[in-house]
């Protein structure tokens, strides 16, 4: 496996060694000392699939309290897919990275606690697989407008198909502080 370092601290892009021939491909998707041999250590406590059409958009979405680390890939299609820090205190507070994941490039995407996940599907449809670090709390379920003209995401939709939900999004700055996680290491990835 191949780990890509971001310009977000801990948010990382995996490429996996893929190994094929005339009857498919595997891969190794995780690898739980491998991962944390690169400062990624985590436990998987739920696993999820959404399908979604071209033009749909989903996030900016986070927990808090009760945050999500989140292992993303997509099984089938294409998703342009972005994380925002959103920790109180970091040094990097409201910068986003992004990447493609695609059936094709076989990418994982690993979005740490404290930061938000979004995607756009660019394909005719996309099958996307999340591996969360905590269950979903409907309590501590919390968004990000997609489109806060702060953040400047360079999404590749101009008018995407949105949940009723993402469409009224607050703003980042208009969040409640103690509705967002804190950075307890200044320039790395932990939070609370």
């Amino acid at each position: 496996m191949n780990f890509i370092e971001t310009g977000l601290p801990g948010v990382t892009i995996i490429e996996p060694k893929v190994f094929g021939d005339d009857r498919g491909f595997f891969f190794e998707s995780f690898h739980a000392q491998r991962f944390a041999d690169h400062g990624i250590d985590i436990r998987i406590a739920q696993s999820n699939v959404s399908r979604s059409a071209r033009g749909v958009l989903r996030g900016l979405h986070y927990q808090w309290p009760r945050p999500q680390g989140k292992l993303v890939q997509v099984l089938e299609g294409e998703v342009y897919d972005v994380a925002v820090d959103i920790r109180r205190g970091s040094p990097t507070f409201g910068r986003w990275t992004a990447c493609v994941l695609s059936a094709q490039n076989k990418r994982l995407f690993w979005v740490p606690e404290g930061f938000a996940h979004g995607f756009a599907v660019t394909s005719d449809s996309a099958v996307f697989c999340y591996h969360c670090t905590d269950v979903y709390v409907p309590e501590a379920d919390a968004g990000v407008r997609w489109n806060d003209a702060e953040l400047g995401i360079d999404w590749p939709l101009a008018e995407p198909v949105l949940s009723a939900k993402d469409a009224v999004a607050p703003l980042l700055s208009q969040i409640d502080p103690g509705r967002l996680p804190t950075c307890r290491q200044p320039g790395g990835s932990g939070c609370l």
